[in-house]
């Protein structure tokens, strides 16, 4: 994939993982029929990201602020190996009853996507 010409569908991943949102944010970047389809229809997708090294999949891990607040940023990444799985869970894929970001997935571009490779 080129830097400069993702796809839409690989833009919408693109935009998720430079805005750090949770994974279900994506589906707001897509056109139907995949912003309401299935989970097995996007896993492939980000999985060929993943696998040209432009993101990363992490979840949200504690944080706290230098002035003590407490908040959340991305944990280390979540092997290739288990990614198949944790993606197949649809509940993945969509947004939290209680708003909470802990625990959740979120797309991280890699530094070497970011650097332009």
């Amino acid at each position: 994939m080129s830097k400069s010409e993702p796809s839409d569908v690989e833009y919408a991943f693109v935009l998720n993982a430079s805005e750090i949102d949770i994974l279900p944010g994506v589906r707001g970047d897509l056109e139907d029929p995949l912003a309401s389809g299935p989970a097995a229809d996007l896993a492939p997708i980000l999985l060929a990201l993943v696998d040209r090294g432009v993101v990363e999949v992490c979840r949200y891990v504690p944080w706290t602020a230098p002035d003590g607040t407490d908040g959340c940023q991305p944990g280390p990444p979540i092997s290739r190996e288990d990614l198949p799985g944790v993606l197949a869970c649809a509940q993945e894929w969509e947004y939290p009853d209680n708003f909470e970001w802990l625990g959740r997935l979120t797309l991280v571009l890699t530094d070497h996507y970011r650097q332009g490779g």
